[in-house]
């Protein structure tokens, strides 16, 4: 299990889509056109209009992607 430390947010904390994008070394329009057409990390809708990303959903999109090599398929 990952320790948390003064430095690392609690992976359970939600982030807007700025600071996701920012997370992601993404634009904020492609984690918009992620969640129109599917394929980007899991989010939480707050309300119609507001949408945020769990720490945790980051780090599992990303390590869901992480390969050795470039015959690894993800």
């Amino acid at each position: 299990m990952q320790r948390e430390t003064h430095d690392t947010p609690p992976r359970s904390t939600l982030v807007d889509e700025r600071e996701a994008a920012s997370i992601l070394c993404y634009s904020v329009r492609a984690l918009q056109n992620w969640r129109h057409r599917g394929g980007g990390p899991d989010f939480v809708k707050v309300s119609a209009r507001s949408v945020r990303y769990r720490r945790a959903d980051l780090d599992a999109w990303i390590k869901a992607r992480t390969v050795s090599n470039t015959s690894q398929t993800i």
